[in-house]
């Protein structure tokens, strides 16, 4: 098999979550140990930062992964789904993982894929170890695909975990209260292993301390650690301070990001809480460093589709915001901007209830209802009545880059376009 003959066999052959939801959702950690056995337990020959969460977890892997790269190290970086290539899943210091390699262990694993019957996400966290152990990194950056507890990455063995932060989604898989994802998510923290928690939630506290307690371990709320002042988005970059709370002194002045996304601000104070803890294990990084990281972590990483800017006049802005608490950031975020007209391209896949989504959309806005090529999708029909309930209105069209390119013949240089709903609606993007 070439490259393109084994990635449609990796998606014809096994159960791939973001096509067919439920059915590809294999709870439990066996056949992922099982696989990972037979290669040898690729995951136990790297030290790893395990990072989970509802939102943020994306940028927060992204963050320490450009940071531990910048100072020197050989940085592994695992996370789910990808938005173009498959390849984009596995990259080390910023290189996805060559076509040859995913080409080598699918054909040399076909027979472990036969006995095992794993999903698509458990051959491609075995693969994701394999590469990183084969090519010697330093360290790896592993993002949880769902949950935790019960999630295939959950079989390593990290020097910490970090948990952003728990929100509604997934409900039908990780329970329909906060106490209930939160002890889904809390399913990293390891025996002794420390615990970055990156924003302090009173629904949620007890669930972490006590589980925290179990694994006699110490664990940490970033946002009792620091605290963010001082922002303002400068040159297409966030500006921002970060302050001790206990002291007020201010540790980080002026440090920028170019991941521009407000919700940021959450993020940011648990990878500065997580760094803290990687320097008193030994490893070396600086106060440059992290500055220089954090500017361009895009660069370093590849990082895309979170509050990235496409183009100018008209202004259009994707995020791959997806559940209430991400998009309770980035509604208000973009309707903040100045622009003359603001239009939105919206879709949604079909297996979530959206009704909390769609009312945080203003009703005085124009709208292009539309559908992901994803299997899951909610059908633009569908949504454009489901969102006319809500005073949303609008015209429905049948892909993403259709409607965009609607919007966009609709508008006038000063106006601002927002494309989201869906993770997959931000990959069907052709100029992504």
């Amino acid at each position: 098999m070439d490259y393109q003959q084994t990635i449609d066999y990796l998606y014809s052959r096994l159960p791939v979550f973001q096509n067919i939801g439920a059915r590809a959702y294999k709870p439990g950690l066996h056949t992922t140990s099982a696989f990972c056995k037979l290669l040898g337990d690729p995951q136990s020959q790297f030290p790893s930062i395990h990072v989970g969460g509802t939102n943020g977890k994306g940028s927060t892997s992204h963050m320490l992964a450009a940071i531990l790269q910048t100072a020197g190290y050989k940085v592994g970086l695992y996370t789910s789904p990808h938005l173009k290539s498959f390849t984009e899943r596995i990259k080390i210091n910023g290189n996805e993982v060559e076509e040859d390699f995913i080409v080598k262990f699918t054909h040399d694993n076909l027979s472990n894929i036969d006995r095992l019957s794993p999903s698509f996400f458990e051959v491609t966290v075995a693969m994701a170890f394999s590469y990183f152990a084969e090519s010697k990194v330093d360290i790896a950056v592993i993002e949880v695909g769902m949950g935790g507890r019960f999630d295939s990455t959950n079989i390593i063995e990290p020097i910490i975990s970090v948990i952003t932060n728990v929100s509604y989604d997934h409900t039908q898989y990780l329970g329909d209260t906060l106490e209930k994802i939160a002890f889904e998510k809390g399913g990293i923290i390891k025996f002794k292993t420390p615990v970055v928690i990156s924003e302090y939630q009173s629904e949620t506290s007890g669930v972490f301390e006590e589980i925290a307690r179990d694994k006699e371990t110490h664990l940490l709320y970033a946002s009792d650690q620091f605290r963010v002042r001082d922002t303002s988005l400068t040159d297409g970059k966030l500006l921002l301070s970060i302050t001790d709370t206990i002291s007020e002194e201010i540790k980080y002045k002026d440090l920028c990001l170019d991941l521009t996304g407000e919700y940021q601000y959450k993020n940011i104070c648990g990878v500065l809480a997580s760094v803290e803890i990687l320097r008193s294990k030994g490893y070396v990084v600086s106060v440059k460093d992290i500055y220089d990281a954090l500017s361009r972590v895009v660069e370093l990483t590849g990082l895309k589709g979170r509050w990235q800017k496409l183009r100018s006049e008209p202004a259009v802005y994707c995020d791959t915001a997806h559940n209430e608490a991400g998009m309770s950031f980035t509604i208000p975020q973009f309707m903040s901007i100045e622009a003359k007209n603001k239009r939105f391209v919206i879709g949604f896949v079909s297996d979530k209830d959206i009704t909390a989504l769609l009312s945080l959309f203003p009703k005085g806005a124009e709208y292009y209802f539309t559908q992901p090529s994803n299997a899951r999708a909610l059908e633009a029909s569908k949504l454009h009545v489901m969102a006319s309930e809500f005073g949303l209105v609008g015209k429905e069209y049948d892909n993403v880059n259709s409607a965009l390119e609607n919007a966009v013949s609709d508008s006038k240089p000063g106006d601002a376009i927002y494309v989201g709903g869906s993770t997959f609606v931000v990959a069907d993007l052709i100029d992504l």
